[in-house]
């Protein structure tokens, strides 16, 4: 006789993502060098990094290097303690810049040969958002856009473009008008960077409110992410960025001490109260889980999946990169055992 508990047993479905951790999410104190987090990232298990420009600018600062042999330094660095540099971000406020194209154009090419002299799998550009310095052309963007991925692959290796919508982008600020631009700039190396922080601080979350979410928060989120899973084509999505955030308490004002006139919200917030995910013990509630189940385990993604947090305290001097890497690495953990719960 067939035992009825057997089917109640939950389903588990193993999460085989390589991980990557942002450098700037190691440290942000003037003493937390690339070297040392790249030592602490390895050390601690991640399998890749994201390599934000500032840091590599440092070490080259530091070190007496150009910026493109403390590149091939680095380069080699990563490869001797087996890490992986998925990217290098971010690329910031490209497309559609009221800024001379030609001139853009130059720096486009000289963050692309930075990225090829790592070894970057992508270059991360997240959507403009300085509205005041913005031509607000669409056509004018998209093929910028274009010229930018045209850049990435006119040598070899090909450089693909990681396009991230951010929430407090001036045109694109969700994952469907990031998946609209990458569909209109139509090029095989440009593709989707994806973060949960920026889809949850759309739909789901709210610095102003004293519940932290806004008033339709779950129906909102829930129905985006049917959406993803009709909508999203896989070949398109390049890597995924997870991250929670903290609950404002009190809710959030211009009486603020993080209040900044002019800075949205969601950009305050992401600078200063980013940890990692399912770190409730400093603050984080954010449905990760949901958005993370539904990009990975639904969406059946086999990439690179990359914790991209912003967190106050690593401005100290006395903070520890090492304490860092080891919050990270127990976060995924955390966080790939709710997506292994599964059931039928």
């Amino acid at each position: 006789m067939t035992n009825p508990e057997l089917f109640q047993r939950p389903i588990v479905k193993m999460v085989s993502n390589k991980i990557a951790i942002a450098t700037v999410s190691l440290g942000q104190h003037a003493t937390h060098t690339l070297d040392q987090k790249i030592l602490a990232a390895a050390q601690h298990g991640f399998a890749g990094i994201e390599l934000v420009y500032p840091d590599l600018s440092a070490y080259a600062e530091t070190n007496n290097l150009s910026i493109s042999t403390a590149a091939e330094t680095i380069k080699e660095l990563c490869a001797n303690h087996k890490l992986a540099i998925v990217s290098l971000a971010p690329f910031e406020n490209f497309e559609g810049s009221s800024t001379p194209l030609e001139k853009r154009l130059e720096t486009a090419k000289h963050w692309v040969g930075i990225a090829r002299k790592l070894g970057a799998l992508y270059l991360q550009i997240p959507s403009h958002y300085k509205a005041e310095e913005s031509a607000g052309d669409e056509a004018l963007r998209i093929s910028d856009l274009q010229k930018l991925a045209d850049i990435g692959s006119a040598e070899q290796p090909v450089v693909s473009i990681a396009y991230e919508a951010l929430s407090w982008g001036t045109y694109y600020s969700t994952w469907e008008d990031s998946l609209y631009v990458v569909e209109q700039v139509s090029r095989s190396n440009f593709g989707l960077c994806l973060d949960n922080f920026h889809v949850i601080t759309k739909l789901w979350a709210s610095p102003f409110e004293a519940s932290g979410k806004l008033p339709n928060a779950d129906n909102d989120l829930a129905q985006s992410l049917r959406r993803f899973k009709d909508h999203c084509p896989l070949d398109k999505i390049f890597y995924l960025q997870f991250s929670d955030g903290e609950r404002f308490d009190p809710p959030f004002s211009n009486k603020h001490p993080w209040y900044l006139q002019g800075e949205a919200p969601e950009f305050t917030w992401s600078k200063h109260a980013r940890p990692f995910p399912l770190e409730s013990e400093l603050g984080g509630y954010m449905p990760v889980v949901d958005v993370a189940r539904t990009w990975i385990v639904d969406a059946g993604f086999e990439g690179w999946v990359s914790l991209e947090v912003f967190d106050r305290r690593m401005r100290e001097e006395g903070f520890s990169v090492e304490t860092a890497a080891r919050r990270g690495i127990e976060s995924w953990g955390k966080l790939k055992v709710e997506l292994e719960k599964t059931s039928l």
